[in-house]
């Protein structure tokens, strides 16, 4: 679930959890009743007979054959929660998985233990704890560093081995508790402002505006999606209005019940747009992608995203875990199926994305 270069921490594609408030425009479909039943029955079976309940629902939810469910511990979803709404324990590293399979960092979250340590953006993680990463999913090299499989909190101890160059070198961290920058704006070369969502946590999409709203007049922009686990529809949304105005942003199903997300009117579209994606771009990424591509609003280069195109909903076991389930799955505005297809990025680019970019920027800015 948490494919994410916000390695330190991220969110999946999800609605609101069982006992958040639903953000104001928040679908609330209802879990399938029957394996909702099915699952919760299989969990208190086992309560009562001094098993646990956890293990016996993913036994059930691996039965359902979801393949996006998934069962939480009460200290996991906690986590879940709080990565929703902008927080999360960790090191502050964010990072790629490179054609190769090596795992590079791309950004270190400042006051963060990774800063304090000296790490830097181009360094290379080797290993987690003594478990190389090479090769490895950017979801598991996440859970190492979490220490998901722990329930680490704040304070515990993570060792890094990492490489700069020709020099590799041993150091332990301490994870703390931080908060996401999960949108961030810098000003490229010739005005063009380079706007980064690395995941839709609260507040996402509002910050997405303001950042649009402090780019140079008329100048280009850059939406980079590289990487984008997901996060809470509703943000995405938002963060579509900016660039829209009004209409469908995307519809999805709940058992045979279709339903639509529109935007907000008043977005702006008259300013030229580059979405830049990658295989890790998904879920709710992959939602705001495909509308702006669909309603020929950008431009969207890079390469194929993930193909997560469904919608989950939790809700709570007997022993206060969290079942998370698929619900239904999400089309774009034009009825595409996002779910183990991703989106074809409109111009193919690897290593020189942000050049082409640049170069399409320029074109669409042409009278």
């Amino acid at each position: 679930m948490f494919a994410s270069v916000l390695v330190a921490g991220a969110a999946t594609g999800s609605l609101p959890g069982p006992d958040r408030k639903t953000p104001v425009g928040a679908a609330r479909p209802a879990v399938p009743q029957a394996r909702s039943e099915e699952i919760a029955k299989a969990a208190a079976d086992a309560m009562a007979a001094g098993k646990s309940p956890m293990e016996a629902a993913e036994r059930a939810v691996s039965r359902s054959g979801d393949r996006w469910g998934a069962v939480y511990s009460p200290a996991e979803y906690e986590e879940f929660e709080d990565a929703l709404d902008g927080a999360y324990t960790g090191v502050g590293l964010w990072a790629r998985r490179e054609g190769r399979g090596r795992i590079e960092v791309t950004r270190v979250r400042t006051r963060s233990p990774a800063a304090d340590a000296g790490i830097r953006a181009g360094d290379r993680l080797r290993s987690v704890d003594g478990a190389k990463v090479d090769g490895r999913p950017v979801t598991d090299v996440l859970s190492l560093l979490r220490g998901d499989a722990k329930d680490a909190r704040a304070g515990t101890a993570v060792r890094l081995g990492m490489e700069r160059g020709t020099r590799a070198w041993d150091l332990t961290l301490r994870r703390a508790r931080l908060s996401t920058e999960s949108v961030t704006a810098r000003e490229h070369t010739d005005g063009i402002t380079v706007i980064t969502i690395s995941s839709f946590t609260k507040g996402s999409g509002d910050a997405v505006r303001s950042a649009l709203r402090r780019a140079p007049s008329a100048a280009g922009v850059v939406l980079d999606l590289r990487g984008n686990s997901g996060g809470l529809l509703t943000e995405a949304v938002t963060a579509a209005s900016a660039f829209l105005d009004g209409g469908l942003v995307a519809t999805y199903d709940v058992d045979g019940d279709q339903r639509a997300l529109h935007a907000a009117p008043g977005g702006d579209t008259a300013r030229p747009l580059v979405a830049l994606v990658d295989g890790g771009t998904m879920s709710a990424a992959e939602l705001l992608t495909g509308a702006l591509q669909d309603r020929g609003r950008a431009v969207v280069v890079g390469s194929r995203t993930f193909g997560k195109g469904s919608v989950q909903m939790p809700s709570r076991l007997p022993d206060g875990s969290v079942a998370e389930l698929t619900v239904g799955r999400y089309r774009t505005p034009s009825g595409r199926i996002v779910d183990g297809r991703g989106i074809t990025p409109d111009l193919e680019a690897g290593s020189g994305v942000l050049r082409r970019a640049e170069t399409v920027l320029s074109g669409l800015g042409e009278p």
